[in-house]
């Protein structure tokens, strides 16, 4: 597994492979598979993120009676045409409720990179195939690419909400939503590091606050705001901005923040909007239930 994107990048100068390619290669060499098998293993996993949107259950209530039926009122919202954002945001921002709210629902997601984040790389990916009409093979390769950031990153720094905050979770998948995005959008790898970049940058500092413990809130609209923030990474970079810091230094940041952070902002249902007076009385309710 490499680790950090520069890597990628001079790796992508000396051969002339494209970034997906350049980690598949990686990961067959890793696990010793055919390049045949583990792109049909990634098409797999693409197919699973469509299953779990096409079976978004709209009348569907979390066990906890705090998540569901949101992604049915953003598709309603949307297909009405009162959203600000227009079609293609609102679509996103539906797509990453629904997933999210399917996981806090007990049914089959992809944890990309974590189930609290689930909902981030599907909302990106699935829209922009719907509306720019990529190949099916083309949104595979995108996905090794979403598949080599989110390896940098758990490589230099962590995925997970208990030791590095929300930003190690929506900030990392936003991440990796934003290099796929950028990688469709034509980037090489340096643009491809750089919309990767900037979609962490903006997400440093996140806190983990789950209330109740409980995957549901804020996370699943928390992957609305990493969909979103993806979309705008990847069109800063293709319109020519770059990162000031590099990105592997930006990672670095995000690990050195995450370690900073006190432990009750570290998924551990103790601050933030868990320790609220509304976030406390929701946790007591819970454990009597």
């Amino acid at each position: 597994m490499y680790k950090s994107l520069a890597e990628i990048c001079e790796t992508e100068k000396r051969t002339g492979l494209p970034f997906w390619k350049i980690v598949q290669e990686d990961d067959c060499t890793e696990r010793g598979v055919a390049d045949r098998d583990s792109f049909e293993q990634m098409r797999a996993m693409y197919h699973a993120m469509q299953d779990a949107d096409e079976q978004y259950d709209g009348s569907q209530i979390s066990a906890s009676g705090l998540v569901g039926t949101e992604g049915k009122k953003m598709q309603q919202a949307r297909e009405a045409g009162t959203t600000i954002c227009g079609n293609l945001v609102a679509k996103v921002m539906e797509k990453a409720l629904k997933t999210g709210e399917s996981n806090a629902c007990m049914k089959r997601i992809v944890a990309a990179p974590t189930a609290g984040s689930c909902g981030v790389v599907p909302a990106v990916f699935l829209t922009v195939q719907e509306e720019k009409h990529f190949s099916e093979d083309k949104m595979v390769e995108a996905l090794y690419v979403a598949a080599g950031i989110g390896g940098v990153i758990a490589s230099r720094a962590f995925l997970s909400g208990a030791a590095g905050g929300c930003q190690a979770e929506i900030g990392s998948a936003s991440a990796m939503a934003a290099g796929g995005l950028a990688y469709l959008m034509g980037g090489n790898a340096k643009e491809i590091a750089n919309a990767s970049a900037l979609a962490l940058k903006n997400l440093l500092g996140l806190a983990c606050d789950p209330v109740a413990g409980l995957v549901e809130v804020p996370c699943v609209k928390r992957n609305v705001i990493g969909a979103v923030n993806a979309l705008t990474a990847a069109d800063m970079t293709m319109a020519g901005i770059f990162s000031k810091i590099p990105p592997d230094e930006v990672i670095d940041a995000m690990r050195s923040v995450g370690r900073s952070m006190n432990e009750d902002i570290r998924e551990t249902g103790k601050g933030g909007l868990a320790g609220t007076p509304t976030g406390a009385e929701i946790r007591e309710k819970m454990a009597h239930i």
